[in-house]
């Protein structure tokens, strides 16, 4: 099993640690993903978004630098929101990350579900999943055609296009598809055999399981073995305690001051106790022995090879705090996921 750190780097004090201004929050940033490699993640993902919400709009830049700070955790867009992006800058800015980070790169696509940036962007709701196929579709033929001649609804034309560099990675680096809330996102994945990311952030597990579940019967159809592909299940930062009760009694209070905030309304949120969060959603709360026993679980149900592990505290205040609960996991917890799974033959 390979374990994923990723970041939207909020702004909001409620859900960031307190007293950082932009450039101290960046730099942390940098320091959390080299802190990330020595404790044992596999990948490091830094997600895209323009809302003033947030310090990720420029994913391909931030990465960069952090490549090269590190020397061999993978490095995700968690995710590239191609709804808004030219194909033509992506293939660009990605593939020069490729190659600064010598192979490193794990490209994430998604639609995005963001207003403020739709707005900042003058794009239309309505057409962003339109937007998004259109524009991965071009991305694919960019990063392995020399020459492309292209026309679609929301770019300019393109005769006898060429994009450098071309990507480190050959063939062409992975690209998985970031996936939350529609069926568009898993048949586009599924149509061209490519990996997905199931977010199994928000929702019950059995809402992101059921795309999970439409996503391989599509690529059965479309002619791909979907044994042979990988899938990716996110899950919050853990809290962990040698007795499950003192571990739901440090996650209790900023689950109820999470359940009043207005991002989880936005984001339908429907739990009415961290118990519940647990029992049905993606929350990791309890002993080592739990945790294990939740995310192999998770592992049986999605068949999955890659656990997304938060790495900002979704229950603590403070960094520090965080950091000692996933050293716990990464100590008591990873070992014993990886050894059960056995899912070493695939290289990401």
């Amino acid at each position: 099993m390979r374990f994923l750190a990723s970041t939207l780097l909020s702004t909001d004090p409620a859900l960031s640690a307190p007293g950082q201004g932009e450039h101290d929050r960046l730099l942390a940033t940098i320091d959390l993903a080299i802190w990330a490699e020595r404790l044992g993640y596999d990948g490091f993902g830094v997600g895209e978004r323009h809302n003033p919400g947030f310090l990720s709009s420029s994913p391909a830049v931030l990465l960069s630098h952090i490549a090269a700070r590190t020397s061999t955790i993978r490095l995700f867009t968690t995710v590239t929101v191609l709804s808004l992006n030219d194909p033509v800058r992506v293939a660009e800015d990605y593939a020069m990350l490729d190659h600064l980070s010598g192979g490193r790169l794990e490209l994430v696509i998604g639609k995005g579900n963001d207003a403020p940036s739709l707005e900042l962007f003058g794009a239309r709701q309505e057409e962003q999943w339109d937007r998004l196929q259109e524009g991965y579709e071009l991305l694919r033929r960019l990063w392995r055609e020399e020459s492309v001649t292209w026309s679609g609804r929301f770019r300019p034309d393109l005769r006898d296009a060429t994009t450098r560099p071309r990507p480190y990675q050959r063939p062409a680096p992975v690209v998985w598809h970031g996936s939350a809330s529609s069926e568009r996102s898993t048949e586009l994945a599924a149509r061209w055999g490519d990996p997905l990311y199931s977010a199994n952030g928000f929702q019950p597990v059995e809402h992101y399981l059921a795309l999970v579940r439409h996503y391989r019967d599509r690529l059965a159809h479309h002619g791909h073995d979907p044994s042979a592909i990988p899938l990716a299940v996110g899950a919050h930062s853990p809290v962990i305690a040698t007795r499950s009760q003192d571990a739901y009694a440090l996650a209790r209070p900023a689950f109820e001051r999470f359940r009043r905030h207005p991002v989880a309304a936005r984001n339908g949120f429907p739990y009415e106790s961290v118990e519940d969060f647990v029992a049905r959603g993606s929350a990791l709360v309890g002993s080592p022995a739990q945790i294990i026993d939740k995310l192999l679980a998770l592992h049986a149900a999605f068949g999955n090879d890659l656990f997304g592990i938060g790495v900002e505290g979704f229950f603590h205040d403070d960094d520090a705090t965080t950091r000692g609960h996933l050293e716990r996991f990464f100590a008591e917890v990873a070992p014993v996921v990886r050894a059960e799974t056995d899912i070493s033959e695939y290289s990401y």
